[in-house]
């Protein structure tokens, strides 16, 4: 009786969702789980059918249809992104106290349960894929994206070391906004950086910055800073990922800058993707806001030419990106299983 009632208590203790805003993520198809959250991607759901794979697949290898998108942080970032099509306008905190987070154990299997759920549906279906069905169940490749910033989480080198530690997986990918540096620095000193990391990068200067990202913190533009000088030194592949916005950060003007931040992170991989008018950001930004690929390709294009850094590697033009490959911090862009 006494055990039971501990186990409550200190569940009440845990960092927890709103009730309210929960069930809004629920009806969206998120899997919740105290301060996390999991989902199942467009692109699972196409692969599912045998109707393709996210950029992801044809750019680094990544098993898309075995690939799991969560974040311990769902409902926590400094930043009000323009662009964001997560349901930011729930967010309500800038601090998650360690003591009163979930363990990276805890939230692995409570998400994935949430995600098997949220899976299990596609098994009725007759015209879609049961082999590639039955292995999503398992995943190999972890991306820690989805909704908030999952550098907030005060354990995440423990999430990430104890996703290494899973037979099954084969690779680990971190998006950050860059406002948790010394995060970053933990993650390399605790040898748990990920497969690859990659920073939002959407600015090319101070003014800009702000304007696009609308961060919460007063030193915000030194922070994402700090974190892209480190991206250098760091013992593991690293990634620019640009959101291109039509008339917010396109122009030609822009482009020395954007080189300079380019060349000074020596970032193996450059993705440069237009706005995509989808989710909450459709109440911020226009239809018109998104880039055509061709101008995706000549911002790229142009790139290049002032850069000897740099040259084009791939693109995508269902998802309207191109990546640029760093000629002088090589590394082979396909995955192995990994090491």
């Amino acid at each position: 009786m006494s055990c039971s009632g501990e186990i409550v208590e200190k569940n009440e203790q845990l960092i927890q969702i709103k009730s309210n805003i929960s069930q809004q993520l629920k009806k969206a198809k998120y899997g919740v789980a105290d301060h996390s959250t999991v989902e199942i991607c467009h692109w699972t759901k196409k692969s599912f059918r045998n109707e393709g794979s996210c950029y992801k697949h044809k750019f680094y290898g990544i098993s898309t249809h075995q690939c799991m998108e969560f974040s311990p942080a769902g409902m926590h970032c400094e930043n009000r992104c323009v662009y964001c099509w997560r349901p930011m306008e729930f967010y309500d905190s800038l601090e998650m106290d360690e003591q009163k987070v979930a363990e990276p154990k805890d939230i692995m299997s409570k998400l994935m349960e949430e995600r098997r759920k949220l899976i299990v549906g596609h098994f009725g279906d007759p015209s879609q894929d049961k082999q590639k069905i039955e292995e999503s169940l398992t995943p190999s490749h972890y991306a820690i994206s989805l909704s908030g910033e999952p550098t907030m989480y005060p354990k995440l080198p423990d999430l990430i070391k104890y996703l290494k530690s899973l037979e099954a997986t084969k690779s680990i990918f971190l998006v950050t906004n860059g406002q948790e540096p010394d995060m970053i620095q933990r993650l390399a000193d605790e040898n748990a950086l990920p497969t690859q990391l990659y920073l939002s990068t959407n600015a090319s200067d101070y003014d800009s910055f702000l304007k696009i990202n609308r961060p919460k913190y007063d030193d915000s533009w030194q922070r994402w800073n700090k974190t892209l000088e480190m991206l250098a030194d760091l013992d593991t592949r690293t990634v620019l990922r640009v959101t291109l916005i039509k008339d917010w950060n396109d122009s030609e003007e822009m482009i020395s800058g954007f080189k300079s931040i380019f060349e000074k992170s020596n970032a193996h991989f450059i993705e440069l993707k237009s706005y995509m008018h989808i989710g909450r950001s459709t109440n911020r930004l226009e239809y018109e806001n998104m880039v055509e690929m061709n101008d995706v390709r000549k911002f790229s294009e142009k790139i290049v030419e002032k850069s000897d850094r740099f040259e084009v590697m791939d693109e995508s033009e269902v998802s309207r990106i191109v990546v640029l490959q760093n000629k002088k911090r090589f590394t082979e862009r396909y995955l192995t299983a990994y090491a």
